[in-house]
């Protein structure tokens, strides 16, 4: 091919192979036939590989170049990467590697034959997926997986925890992020993610889902399956956009727990229903106010320029939902659900994998994630975690020079500064409740911690201390290796694994 050769086939059949150079005045020629006749493989019996022909029938658009050529070629470009190159760099791969001019729909239908050859077609994905699953819970103990089927055991949906993230999800703040993200494969769907937040701020996947759209029975089902692995109390908070479908599918699987819209989400309706991007600072300022007082101060900003929008949020998405001195359970400083955004972005290059790849994807990142974040996590020299001790250290410094004032044996009066604050160090209280939201010490506190001769260290949550970031992360996730190394009883199949 790199010459510019073309042959064609003169003879061929189940057991024999012979081709010529297209030019008849040369001499070129192979033939093959099979070792024995029930084999599948073939040997070459002869080859003349003189060539005279002439320079005019040597063709750069070349017609052995097919699209299945040129994707067993540029295969190896896509292992162990998630991009690999497009289409215009499989044509710059043909015509530098194979000498051969390609079409771009010609270099396209390549790179998707690499794909298959490299990660496999979606048939095979849902064939072996029920393998997958039975490898991944035999290699990671607690892991949770499901399959369900239509009524003709044609897949539907899927969903996936790994059991290291199961367990670790005690050491975390009980606020879960949930979304949605579209797939571009054959197939298409949604890939449904549930990510709590560690004590370092960074994301902590706790559940994966495949579903066919965001509807309310998808969504429904998603979440009656996560309820399985987090439960459901009144310490927990569900974060999401405010999408009908979830809204009504949190109503019916959750009893206890609390859901909160995501500020962003609301920021954004707000800009593209009302066009008033101007008002956004008073908003904001609302969102994360701590006090009721401060809220209704900048709620009546908002009423006396866009009462509209004022009614909008009062009404059409209450109070409870996206404001933080309002909500009626604990999401800490969690008023958006970036960490689930952050994952979707993150699998960008992945969406259009076939349902067993990108799941590989998944648990790759993951491991990764786990052994990184438990190196730093080990490394840590103070109580607590690295982003809540540059968070810390300013309110530090601002709580030299207030006066405290002793009340009872645990209550104390801390004034100076802009707010003054009653704090309860027993009760990990304080009037501005920023103590009482974050679970972090707010300045009074740290003032007041620092009469009492207490430890503020004590003062703080143990979410976010090294001791449970350590903790959460003190596991591996591992793959389940090359499939032709699986151990899979013959029993596994659709059947066998279709969570109700």
């Amino acid at each position: 091919m790199k010459g510019n050769f073309e042959f064609r086939t003169r003879k061929s059949n189940r057991s024999l192979w012979v081709i010529e150079c297209i030019d008849p005045n040369c001499s070129w020629r192979l033939r093959a036939s099979k070792i024995v006749p029930e084999s599948t493989k073939f040997v070459i019996r002869k080859y003349v590989g003189v060539r005279c022909c002439s320079l005019l029938n040597r063709n750069a658009n070349h017609r052995q170049a097919t699209y299945v050529v040129i994707g067993e070629q540029v295969a190896p470009q896509y292992v162990g990467v998630e991009k690999g190159p497009g289409p215009k760099g499989v044509q710059t791969f043909a015509r530098t590697k194979l000498g051969a001019q390609i079409s771009y729909y010609k270099a396209w239908r390549g790179r998707k034959h690499a794909h298959t050859l490299i990660r496999g077609s979606p048939e095979q994905s849902f064939h072996i997926l029920p393998s997958y699953f039975h490898m991944l819970e035999k290699l990671n103990p607690g892991t949770v997986t499901r399959i369900k089927v239509d009524g003709e055991s044609r897949f539907k949906y899927l969903f996936l925890a790994f059991g290291v993230a199961i367990r670790g999800f005690r050491y975390m703040r009980k606020v879960v992020g949930i979304d949605g993200t579209f797939l571009k494969g054959q197939y298409r769907g949604v890939l449904l993610v549930a990510t709590a937040q560690d004590g370092n701020g960074q994301c902590y996947p706790l559940a994966w889902g495949i579903v066919d759209s965001e509807n309310e029975d998808a969504w429904t089902w998603f979440l009656t399956q996560l309820k399985e692995v987090i439960g459901d109390t009144d310490e927990l908070a569900l974060i999401s956009d405010r999408a009908p479908s979830i809204k009504k599918a949190i109503s019916i699987v959750f009893e206890k727990a609390h859901h909160g819209a995501c500020a962003w989400h609301v920021a954004q309706n707000i800009k593209n229903k009302f066009k008033c991007a101007d008002i956004m600072g008073s908003y904001w300022s609302a969102v994360n106010a701590y006090i009721c007082e401060d809220f209704a101060g900048y709620m009546t900003e908002i009423s006396h320029r866009y009462p509209r929008v004022a009614e909008y949020l009062e009404n059409e998405v209450g109070f409870e939902k996206w404001s933080r001195c309002h909500y009626p359970g604990l999401r800490y400083n969690i008023m958006m659900t970036n960490m689930v955004e952050s994952l979707n972005s993150m699998l960008v290059n992945a969406r259009d994998f076939p349902y067993v790849a990108l799941l590989d994807v998944i648990q790759e990142k993951m491991s990764k994630w786990w052994n990184d974040r438990r190196i730093v996590a080990m490394a840590i020299t103070v109580p607590r975690t690295p982003s809540r001790e540059s968070e810390f250290r300013p309110r530090f410094a601002q709580s030299n020079g207030r006066h405290t004032l002793q009340l009872n044996p645990i209550t104390y009066h801390v004034k100076g500064g802009e707010l003054e604050g009653v704090v309860d160090i027993f009760n990990k209280t304080c009037t501005c409740k920023e103590f009482d939201i974050d679970k972090l010490p707010c300045v009074h506190a740290i003032a007041a911690a620092h009469h009492a001769q207490v430890s503020v260290y004590s003062l703080v949550s143990p979410y976010y201390t090294k001791e449970y970031y350590v903790l959460a992360y003190g596991e591996t996730i591992y793959p389940v290796g090359s499939q032709s190394q699986w151990d899979v009883p013959n029993e596994v199949s659709l059947s066998n694994n279709t969570g109700d």
